[in-house]
């Protein structure tokens, strides 16, 4: 995520770096180490997707201030 951004990994933890997504577990968020995107809840194919043959989580990454 940093270096699609064009971000230093300082300004990751500065810039208040968030991922959005519905529902109330966070599947995902960004390591504040080394700005990848990771899993942060192990993800239950199963139990989110039994019946739909493409699961797709969506999630929106939001970062604070001008860039």
């Amino acid at each position: 995520v940093a270096k699609d951004l064009g971000l230093q990994l300082l300004e990751i933890r500065g810039r208040g770096v968030r991922i959005v997504e519905r529902g109330r577990t966070q599947y995902f968020a960004v390591h504040e180490k080394t700005g990848h995107l990771v899993t942060a809840e192990r993800i239950d194919r199963e139990q989110l997707c039994r019946l739909v043959e493409k699961c797709v989580l969506r999630c929106e990454l939001i970062v604070e201030g001008e860039m």
